[in-house]
């Protein structure tokens, strides 16, 4: 594994063709955005560039990666892995070795040949805002709307704790480009479905409380799902919902993949780090927000995580 400068990436890209970008498994506005923008940008530039066809994009806004897929039989000469932090979130159905990797995740393994990581920035969409300007010397109405799909969604509408004054400018030079902030915040974060509101519901009234409160844990079993008929569209973001609750400094959303596995997504307010929480059980991501999955069902997942985020408190 090779770490490279943005000139040095864009220049390596430069020399490619016939390039097949990869999301994420369960892909989220982040690695959607930014490798749609990374594929228009790559078109702008004279290259053959598709997505590769996660079969995950349709549980989460799916216009976003429509236009960049991959048609069937496409045979690619370069593969780059977008916001992809280690080899076992390669999307489902994909085996092969990858060249390139943009990302943002302290965590990432190195497992590409060449690799820009900037882990101080809240999403991979600020990285590939750098990249796509070093490939073309521009931002358009088009790019600016997948980057600020690629920001706006990893920082909860720049909410969270990892926003800082870089990602507000970078949103500000979005906006200035063409982004279209207003329709966008509408679609991602101020329209839910029947489903979404009733899983909301239910889930807030059946949080689990550990260390006085200062710990908040969800759990989403299959049965809850169908009882309000929601999908996993109707998850999307849905691991801030704990973090809610007044004087919480740690919390998870824990969902149910079958009775002896789960997925976890841990929120924290800095005190905890959720990347080191998460490493425990193989998991990774950011000091804020991590996620790993248990050999567990939820209901054992969820006290076997408060006592790993208790023993970071004491």
């Amino acid at each position: 594994m090779k770490k490279v400068t943005i000139n040095e990436a864009a220049e390596l890209l430069r020399a490619q063709d016939n390039i097949l970008l990869l999301t994420h498994v369960r892909p989220d506005g982040d690695t959607m955005g930014s490798a749609s923008a990374l594929c228009y940008s790559l078109r702008l530039a004279g290259k053959t560039a598709y997505l590769y066809n996660n079969p995950q994009f349709e549980d989460n806004y799916p216009w976003i990666a429509a236009p960049y897929l991959a048609p069937e039989g496409f045979a690619p000469s370069y593969i780059v892995a977008v916001d992809l932090a280690d080899e076992t979130l390669f999307p489902k159905g994909f085996d092969g070795d990858v060249d390139f990797c943009v990302d943002h995740h302290p965590s990432n393994t190195g497992y590409a040949k060449h690799t820009l990581v900037w882990p101080n920035k809240a999403s991979c969409g600020e990285v590939i805002m750098e990249l796509a300007k070093a490939l073309s010397g521009r931002l358009d109405a088009t790019i600016a709307d997948l980057l600020y799909i690629a920001v706006s969604t990893d920082t909860g509408c720049f909410v969270y704790g990892n926003t800082t004054g870089e990602t507000l400018s970078a949103g500000a030079e979005l906006c200035q480009a063409g982004a279209r902030n207003a329709v966008l915040n509408k679609i991602l974060f101020r329209t839910s479905s029947r489903a979404r509101i009733a899983l909301e519901a239910l889930l807030m009234s059946s949080f689990r409380y550990y260390d006085d409160g200062r710990i908040v844990i969800s759990v989403i079993s299959k049965e809850l799902l169908d009882e309000v008929g929601a999908t996993e569209k109707d998850c999307a973001d849905i691991a801030a919902l704990p973090g809610r609750v007044e004087g919480t400094v740690a919390s998870a959303v824990i969902k149910e993949i079958d009775p002896t596995h789960c997925k976890i997504s841990v929120r924290t307010t800095g005190l905890v780090n959720a990347n080191k929480v998460c490493a425990r059980f193989g998991g990774g991501g950011h000091q804020m927000a991590s996620g790993c999955i248990m050999d567990k069902n939820c209901f054992e997942a969820a006290d076997i995580l408060a006592g790993a985020i208790g023993e970071q408190l004491k």
